[in-house]
C-alpha cells in the first residue's frame, strides 16, 4: 500500500527540522500532494509533521 500525503498548512515559521521533514517527503507548497510508500520511515515523518498534513490511503 501507499499513502497520499497533502500539505495543508504553511511551512513558514516552523522549526527547521519540521521543514526538512516536509521537504524529505517531497512537500514544498500548500496543496501539494505526494504518494509515499507505507513503511516505518514514512510513518515516522508523517507523525513528526502530522499537524501540517492530511494523509489518505492511495
Amino acid at each position: 500500500m501507499a499513502k497520499q500525503i497533502k500539505l495543508v498548512k504553511s511551512l513558514i515559521g516552523r522549526k527547521s527540522d519540521q521543514i526538512a521533514t516536509a521537504h524529505s517527503l517531497g512537500l514544498k507548497k500548500i496543496g501539494q500532494v505526494v504518494v509515499q510508500p507505507d513503511n516505518e520511515q514514512t510513518n515516522g515523518k508523517i507523525k513528526k509533521i502530522s499537524h501540517l498534513v492530511e494523509v489518505t490511503e492511495a
